[in-house]
């Protein structure tokens, strides 16, 4: 009778694969979230205000990104 694979193979040390953090996704997706939730909580405010958030908080979550690859690569 032959022995189970399982018991004469030696044990594979079970790998975890930890992926950088992507911060232009993440930030761009908390903001697209909060300015929607501001949107269903209270009254429609000045599309204008909601439009300059929307640009300085993406240029905000790009420039954080540059840095952050900046840093990382050192």
């Amino acid at each position: 009778m032959r022995p189970d694979p399982q018991e004469t193979a030696p044990a594979k040390k079970q790998r975890r694969y930890w992926h950088r953090t992507d911060w232009l996704s993440l930030f761009s997706g908390l903001l697209f979230i909060g300015i929607g939730v501001r949107y269903l909580v209270e009254p429609p405010p000045n599309t204008g205000v909601m439009v300059l958030t929307l640009v300085f908080g993406l240029g905000f979550a790009g420039f954080f990104a540059v840095v952050s690859r900046a840093f990382r690569k050192r």
